[in-house]
């Protein structure tokens, strides 16, 4: 039995008026989908991705499925899920310091969390072999790695369908019924399983990438 915490079909600027935006994020809906990008120059480098924090959390077990289609290369779209403050406060803590988008503020900062990167094409040895990576915070830990199907632009003609799944530390994660990734967190890398917490949306620029049908299950 699932619970539906969250919902939006992300073809409206209301359906993101609550989102917790850290650094610089520019937000369309030119075909009746979330469009983002980021609005800064990609020669800033880490100072032009950013993060965009739901507006609710999971406090165990959740399944968060979405529909993405790469609009612009090259780029990296990842998701984050689980996290929390070091001491299990809320992410959004004023106490905690400012996030601005930038990658080390996420993976060796004042938080926890595990991230997914399903969709790697910055790097030429990213372009060259698709994967989906999962690294476990506090720290730069890669405990998981998965082939991606998903197509480069060119040859994305609709929005497929991603679906994360962690339940009892288990992590599984498909794309369009594909399976990618099946993980389970025992705790030896990088700390305690984590269980809740926040969940967000990271791009990293030049990216411009679609996003609709968003949601988030307690299961």
């Amino acid at each position: 039995m699932s619970i539906e915490l969250y919902r939006r079909a992300l073809s409206a600027p209301e359906d993101i008026a609550d989102w917790i935006v850290e650094g610089p994020m520019a937000a369309s809906f030119p075909r009746g989908a979330l469009r983002l990008e980021s609005a800064a120059d990609p020669a800033a480098g880490q100072a032009a991705n950013f993060v965009a924090w739901l507006p609710v959390e999971h406090e165990g077990d959740v399944r968060i499925s979405w529909s993405f289609r790469p609009l612009r290369e090259p780029g990296l779209a990842m998701i984050f899920w689980a996290a929390r403050s070091r001491d299990g406060r809320s992410l959004h803590d004023p106490a905690l310091p400012a996030r601005t988008g930038e990658y080390e503020q996420y993976h060796s900062g004042a938080i926890d969390a595990y991230h997914l990167s399903y969709y790697r094409r910055m790097w030429p040895a990213e372009r060259s072999l698709h994967t989906c990576n999962v690294r476990k915070s506090h720290g730069f830990h890669l405990v998981s790695q998965g082939a991606d199907p998903l197509p480069g632009v060119l040859d994305a003609d609709r929005s497929y369908r991603a679906e994360l799944t962690w339940r009892s530390g288990r992590l599984h994660f498909d794309i369009e019924g594909i399976e990618c990734l099946d993980w389970t967190d025992d705790g030896a890398i990088g700390g305690p399983v984590r269980a809740g917490g926040a969940i967000g949306l990271r791009q990293m620029a030049p990216l411009i990438a679609e996003y609709s049908d968003l949601l988030v299950e307690a299961i």
